[in-house]
């Protein structure tokens, strides 16, 4: 892969977090005004913006090994934030369009990450 499309394809997982935390704060936004939910929401909100957050630490790591960990927790809370859409689906505080929406984005971002540890473990290990 060239340079250029690496720096494409970390370039989209950044892209695509950081529009993900917006989408995030917007809906914490409606479910506290509109739909009077505090609790749900909150939980969301700390996961999904940290997806990003970790992401960009993670571009700023001190060694592979650094990278690879804050790609880890990044995972970890795109997991969470999965979990928290479909309490908040299940619960009826989002329908199933707003739900479906959030949760592809989510799982997309989740695949690159994913996908983005296994290449570095690979790299890490000269494969």
């Amino acid at each position: 892969m060239s340079t250029q499309n690496k720096e494409s394809r970390k370039g989209a997982i950044e892209r695509k977090t950081y529009a993900f935390s917006i989408r995030v704060v917007n809906l914490y936004k409606y479910l506290c005004k509109e739909k009077h939910e505090y609790v749900l929401s909150k939980q969301l909100m700390r996961s999904g913006t940290s997806v990003g957050a970790m992401v960009r630490e993670a571009q700023n790591a001190e060694s592979r090994a650094d990278f690879i960990h804050k790609l880890g927790i990044g995972q970890k809370e795109c997991d969470e934030s999965l979990f928290w859409l479909s309490i908040l689906k299940d619960t009826d505080f989002l329908d199933e369009k707003q739900y479906e929406s959030m949760s592809l984005d989510a799982t997309e971002i989740l695949k690159m990450i994913r996908s983005a540890i296994v290449t570095s473990k690979a790299i890490k290990n000269g494969g």
